[in-house]
Formats: structure tokens, C-alpha cells, sequence
């Protein structure tokens, strides 16, 4: 009797968590989405339109850094985990790894369109000609001793022109993103490594030694991790008219009356300079999507239709006044395709 008692409340019990479980998959109404900084203001907008124009709640959308999106992202399915994360660069092999250890078997990666990484500064001062070799010098952590390279020493340069004699003779302070934002790897893959990689004894080291020769930013006050928040940034470059940041292009283009961007190998970050090609700095942008959430968050499927409509992404939607550089139409109908048959992500 008493054990038949037991069995009872045991069934109970598991019918109490699995009732729990069920009121629990019900509890979030709303698309959640989290991620890089750059791709958050076009989301956000598409977020806003969503929930004006149908009968969804607007998604809640935060700034969380790429790889700190990627890593909830990745953490787990079911609605404590978010639905959808931003990314300014393409996910790594490693977060597909951590996404498939923790259940998270089945994503669709949706390109966004194109961003350009701006080095900028006050309107208050003089904009600069720069190229991958000077930001090389301004920050990186070590710097070459002689020609080539082959030797190398703490980096001594002050001020910009200690770094270039055609430079001014203005203090280096450069403010920039943090390890876990998608802008700062693409900068160090696009800048750093570019301008170490014009000394050839760095130029032909092994990779692992060579990416921290290259990547390793200094620490003395001249690059300073800023943060997340870009729009922060900004407001310090507008309070120090002497120091830079580094941010995405959207937000240059959003500020342009008190922002300048610098030439990067004689090319001025320009909406038409990115979308052709010829400014050195640009990359895609990203969001990851969980298909196991599609058809138990509502208003998923309907969210990314809006995101990949013509109206919104296209050559003349709304996301390009934000800033975002449209893809070529083809490219816009593959991922639009994608998205619409939920292929499964490849790397």
C-alpha cells in the first residue's frame, strides 16, 4: 500500500512538471533576439515595423556583441534561450560545435547585406588618410624593430606622426570594440592583419604566431575598449575632438553631421564605395536563426518574411536610410530562399 502510495505521488509529480513544462513553452509571446551592435539598429527597425503593420508583438532585440550573442544563442533550445541572434561576422566552427553539444542541431543563416568598418573622428578636427600599415603601428601591442620585421619591440609611437611623418603630430587615441564584438575581428583581420602583413618577416610566420603578432592590441591607453554600445562611441568622439573609434559605417552614416570617417588607402568609407567594393574595410552581416523555435514562437516565419522583402532589405527599402549596403539582387533572392525553405546552415 504504501508503495502503490509512493508510485502515486511520483506520477503526480511528473505530471505537475511536465503540466510546468507545457505552461512554460507558452510563457514568451514575443520574438527574442540578441547579438552585434552593428546589425542591431536594422533589426531594431524591422522589429518596430513588425509590430506596427500586424498582429505580432514588436520582438524584443538587444545588443549583446557577436560572439556574446552567439554564445546564448548556442546555449540551449527552448524559450529561456533566444530565438535569433545578429552577427557582424560569420559564425565559427567552434559556436556551430557549442550550438550542436547543447541541442541546437538545425540553423538557417540569413546574410543581411554589407556594412563598412569606419575609423572616424570629430568634424571639430581634421579627418586623416590612413592606411592598414599605419593602424598596424598606432595599436598594435608590439611593433617591428628594424625593416622587416624579423625583430620587434614594445610599441613606442605616440602620436600619430611618430607612426607616419606625413601624419599630424596628434595623440594616438583610438577607441574601439571589445573581444567579443563581431566589428573587432573583422578590423583585425581586415586592418591589422593587412598592415603587419607588409613586413615580410611577419608576413611569412606560422599562423598562430603570426595572428598574435598581428591581432594583439595595445594596452597603454592608445586603443581603448569602449564597449558594446557604438552610439557611446560617438558621443565620446563628439566630446574629444582628438581621438577616433571604430565602429560600422551605419553609424558614421546616422552622424554625419558631426562625424568624419578617415581614408583607408586613399578611399573614404561612402555608401557607394562599400557597395562596389572599393573601400579595403566592409563585410557581411549576419543573423542566425533556431529552427527548432519557428513553430513555437509566434510570428517567426512572418518576421523574416518582412526581413528578406524587397521593401526592407532592398535596393531602395527602409534598412538602407539606416545605413545598411544593399546585396546584388541575385544574392538577396538566394538568401530570401533560403530563409523561405529554412536550409540548414554549411560551412
Amino acid at each position: 500500500m504504501q508503495r502503490k502510495s509512493v508510485l502515486m505521488a511520483a506520477v503526480v509529480a511528473l505530471a505537475v512538471a511536465g503540466m510546468a513544462t507545457a505552461v512554460s513553452a507558452q510563457s514568451r509571446d514575443y520574438i527574442q533576439i540578441v547579438g552585434s551592435s552593428t546589425v542591431y539598429p536594422f533589426t531594431t527597425v524591422v522589429a518596430e515595423q513588425f509590430g506596427k503593420t500586424t498582429k505580432f508583438k514588436t520582438p524584443k532585440v538587444e545588443s549583446t556583441g557577436s560572439g556574446g550573442g552567439l554564445k546564448l544563442f548556442c546555449a540551449g533550445v527552448g524559450v529561456e534561450h533566444p530565438d535569433m541572434t545578429n552577427s557582424s561576422r560569420r559564425i565559427k566552427k567552434s559556436e556551430v560545435e557549442l550550438c550542436g553539444k547543447n541541442g541546437v542541431k538545425e540553423v538557417v543563416e540569413m546574410k543581411v547585406g554589407y556594412d563598412g568598418i569606419a575609423v572616424a573622428n570629430s568634424k571639430k578636427s581634421k579627418s586623416l588618410s590612413l592606411t592598414p600599415r599605419d593602424l598596424f603601428l598606432a595599436l598594435a601591442k608590439d611593433v617591428p624593430a628594424n625593416a622587416d620585421g624579423s625583430e620587434r619591440k614594445p610599441n613606442p609611437n605616440k602620436t600619430w606622426k611618430d607612426v607616419n611623418p606625413k601624419l599630424p603630430a596628434l595623440k594616438i587615441e583610438v577607441l574601439g570594440p571589445p573581444p567579443t564584438s563581431g566589428t573587432r575581428d573583422a578590423f583585425v583581420e581586415l586592418v591589422m592583419d593587412a598592415g603587419c602583413g607588409t613586413f615580410a618577416a611577419i608576413k611569412s610566420m606560422k599562423k598562430k604566431a603570426k595572428r598574435a603578432a598581428c591581432r594583439t592590441m595595445r594596452e597603454d591607453g592608445a586603443f581603448v575598449e569602449a564597449g558594446e554600445n557604438d552610439n557611446l562611441i560617438v558621443q565620446k568622439l563628439d566630446a574629444n575632438p582628438d581621438a577616433f573609434g571604430i565602429f560600422g559605417f551605419s553609424f558614421l552614416d546616422q552622424n554625419f553631421d558631426k562625424l568624419h570617417g578617415a581614408s583607408i588607402n586613399g578611399v573614404k568609407p561612402e555608401f557607394e564605395t562599400i557597395a562596389d567594393g572599393s573601400y579595403p574595410v566592409s563585410r557581411p552581416l549576419y543573423i542566425y536563426i533556431k529552427k527548432a523555435h519557428l513553430d513555437v514562437i509566434a510570428g517567426m516565419r512572418e518576421f523574416l518574411a518582412e526581413y528578406t522583402s524587397e521593401k526592407a532589405w532592398g535596393d531602395e527599402g527602409y534598412l538602407t536610410d539606416k545605413g545598411l549596403i544593399p546585396m546584388p539582387e541575385k544574392e538577396r533572392q538566394m538568401f530570401s530562399s533560403d530563409v523561405k525553405n529554412l536550409k540548414n546552415l554549411a560551412l
